[in-house]
């Protein structure tokens, strides 16, 4: 019984983790070609280091190689904790066979002018914890979950490399909600595991999460956070210079944690984001304030960048409605696509922040 009840508080964290900070999913596509789906690959690194999703299954990813001026350029999106993969309790038996490429991870140059002949790869989400589980945690709570996302993370790197990016002249780690908390949290180890002379950057959509009180002015993302670094042992995965100096869980935030990173960092985010749980107008305002006072001290390194849009929205880059296209949400007249290109490849001002909502016509 007692196993039976500390399975159902695991799920219940990981199920309200996961609604708490992605109530929409990445994995919907927007009108795209038909013709480019791309195939699931299970990764068979991880099937021989043990690295499983919550439920033992393995892990996965959609792999498209880039060709031409493009071949040895990668750019890894990882993917956001949909409600489908937590009501599957984290289980790649219910991962599409195919999904289709777009915005960022889009072949077509019209909507992605910068990125469309890279080696673009979409990691699959199915750990719970951003991919920085670890297995010594599994024994603590008897759950009979596999808490694997750190070695998850390694044996897929592990296998691209061995696939040809272990020569990689450019490369972008970048993902979304919970998978933008990742791109943060595994930044310097996409670096330091690229060849030294390669141009490595990481590109954070709506991960920018704050340690602010909730509508009740209970701290309750601080709570989210702290249940799921004791479930799954995720301080281990955390700047380890941050998590000497405070409770871990208050590295998980990237106001905390983003002092320590050594890789160039962009954040993109709405400030908007905030109204799934603020309720009112004056709130959405109050939270734009905090926003902007948390990213201060980021704001002003020289190597980040922003795009902090006004807009009602969550995950801009896999779309090509919000990435780059007519329609898209622009702040002095660049696109989430174009302010990422830009400040990638060092060509014009790259640190853009909307006016208050809702001043932006574009949205």
């Amino acid at each position: 019984k007692t196993a039976k009840n500390d399975w159902l508080v695991a799920f219940l964290i990981i199920l309200s983790l996961s609604f708490f900070v992605d109530c929409t999913s990445d994995t919907v596509p927007s009108v795209v070609d038909r013709n480019d789906l791309v195939k699931l690959k299970l990764s068979r690194k991880a099937k021989e280091r043990g690295a499983f999703c919550l439920d033992g299954s393995l892990p996965g990813y959609h792999f498209h190689k880039g060709s031409g001026f493009g071949s040895k350029s990668w750019l890894l999106y990882l993917e956001s904790c949909s409600s489908r993969a937590v009501t599957s309790l984290g289980s790649s038996n219910y991962f599409e066979s195919k999904v289709a490429f777009d915005g960022v991870l889009s072949s077509d140059p019209s909507q992605n002018p910068d990125f469309f002949n890279w080696n673009r790869v979409k990691i699959r989400y199915c750990d719970g914890a951003s991919f920085a589980g670890h297995p010594e945690a599994e024994f603590k709570n008897e759950t009979g979950l596999f808490f694997r996302g750190q070695l998850i993370w390694e044996a897929i790197m592990d296998e691209l490399l061995s696939m040809g990016m272990s020569h990689a002249k450019q490369a972008i780690l970048t993902g979304c909600s919970a998978g933008g908390l990742a791109t943060l949290i595994h930044c310097d180890y996409f670096r330091d595991h690229l060849p030294k002379d390669a141009v490595v950057k990481c590109v954070s959509d709506g991960g920018y999460f704050l340690n602010v009180p909730d509508i009740l002015g209970k701290p309750t993302m601080r709570s989210f956070y702290r249940d799921v670094v004791n479930l799954q042992g995720v301080d281990k995965s955390l700047n380890q210079n941050c998590v000497s100096k405070m409770e871990p869980s208050k590295c998980m935030f990237p106001q905390e944690f983003l002092k320590n990173l050594r890789t160039p960092v962009r954040a993109t985010d709405p400030s908007m984001r905030a109204s799934f749980f603020f309720a009112c107008f004056h709130l959405i305002i109050c939270f734009r304030t905090s926003l902007m006072e948390a990213i201060g001290e980021f704001h002003q390194n020289k190597d980040g960048g922003t795009f902090i849009d006004s807009c009602y929205s969550h995950c801009q880059t896999l779309a090509a409605e919000t990435w780059h296209s007519p329609t898209s949400t622009k702040i002095e007249n660049k696109t989430i696509a174009e302010s990422v290109g830009n400040w990638y490849f060092n060509r014009k001002p790259v640190k853009l922040i909307d006016c208050s909502y809702p001043c932006n016509t574009s949205c």
